[in-house]
């Protein structure tokens, strides 16, 4: 497992899935959002729907594709950082003269 114990590497694949999951549902919504553009700007034919079907079967798949591979990727890095800087801090002490109280006369 390299430097990851398998609790490590747990919390790494689950915030992988959890990447391709969120990446694929924004990289579809980007795609549906990119193709209406391209729609709009290149003047695509509506003849029976193509521009419709242009949209949700070219640009939110290939949108889908790549954000779920985006997302799962950065997840992944995401996590392996934090596996890997994660160390056990010490906590903080509170200063002597605050912690005791001192007796004035």
């Amino acid at each position: 497992m390299g430097f990851c114990g398998p609790d490590n590497f747990m919390k790494i694949a689950l915030l992988a899935l959890l990447g391709l999951v969120l990446g694929v549902l924004g990289g579809a919504a980007l795609g549906i959002g990119a193709g209406l553009a391209w729609v709009e700007i290149f003047q695509t034919t509506d003849f029976e729907g193509y521009s419709g079907m242009l949209v949700f079967f070219t640009f939110m798949p290939m949108g889908a594709i790549l954000g779920g591979l985006g997302g799962a990727f950065l997840f992944g890095l995401l996590a392996y950082r934090d596996s890997e800087i994660a160390i056990e801090r010490e906590p903080i002490r509170r200063q002597e003269s605050q912690s005791q109280p001192q007796n004035r006369r």
